[in-house]
């Protein structure tokens, strides 16, 4: 059985290219940083988790639930196998019980704030919206997009964002723990316009205050999909 099932809805992505030393302390064992066309990324990501389970159950007032995170690029070779992942700064939710689960089983970074979303639609375009509070103000970014979702190219820059299935999270200096991610390919809604008002500094420390004043390389929203978190195993 898998250690989580949901479905993740309209996550919409906000990509920096950024040097790729700034990542050093936050690698983990066994891991080297994973590059599209030499470029290191950085993405500041939001979403809706729908329908939650927890080892086949829902738990009540958690099933349905925004997260907006920021993590990295990373890859890891096995027995002539590479396992394309991410490596998560932090990740933000609404609940605290969330936060004690995924901290100390997983070894993530999550942290509890007050968070909103808009998911509008009129004749021609999507709005979706991510929010979350922290210090004496709230953070968020928007992006406004298609109707229609298209498929992802395959070699792509959507699809280097998008597909990476497995997740890495330091356990130590010389442990990693390392879980599977599945899901299917997904689609994208073409991204019109974009707003971000979040300060990186004050949500994710004075080592990524730089963000603040770097442009996006590329803004994208994808559909989503059901998807499953499986039993995490630890690299020494």
């Amino acid at each position: 059985m898998s250690f989580l099932k949901a479905e993740w809805r309209k996550l919409a992505m906000v990509n920096y290219e950024i040097d790729p030393t700034v990542l050093a302390p936050y690698l983990p064992h066994g891991t080297e940083l994973d590059l599209w066309q030499e470029k290191c990324y950085v993405s500041l990501v939001g979403f809706l988790f729908k329908n939650t389970k927890l080892l086949g159950i829902k738990i009540p007032f958690h099933t349905n639930f925004e997260e907006v995170n920021l993590r990295f690029y990373v890859k890891r070779s096995v027995d002539g196998e590479t396992k394309r992942g991410v490596v998560f700064i932090k990740e933000i939710v609404p609940k605290p019980t969330l936060s004690f689960v995924a901290n100390t089983v997983y070894k993530e970074n999550y942290e509890t704030m007050p968070m909103r979303y808009v998911w509008n639609e009129n004749q021609s375009t999507r709005t979706v919206e991510y929010n979350w509070k922290k210090g004496d103000r709230w953070h968020g970014f928007s992006v406004i997009a298609d109707l229609q979702p298209q498929e992802i190219i395959l070699g792509s820059e959507e699809e280097f964002i998008t597909e990476h299935y497995w997740g890495y999270a330091k356990a130590g200096e010389k442990k990693t723990n390392e879980y599977e991610v599945t899901h299917p390919r997904w689609e994208h809604y073409p991204v019109k316009e974009f707003t971000v008002n979040a300060d990186y500094g004050i949500t994710y420390g004075d080592e990524f205050r730089f963000l603040n004043e770097l442009e996006p390389a590329s803004v994208l929203l994808a559909e989503g999909s059901e998807i499953t978190v499986e039993h995490k195993k630890t690299i020494t």
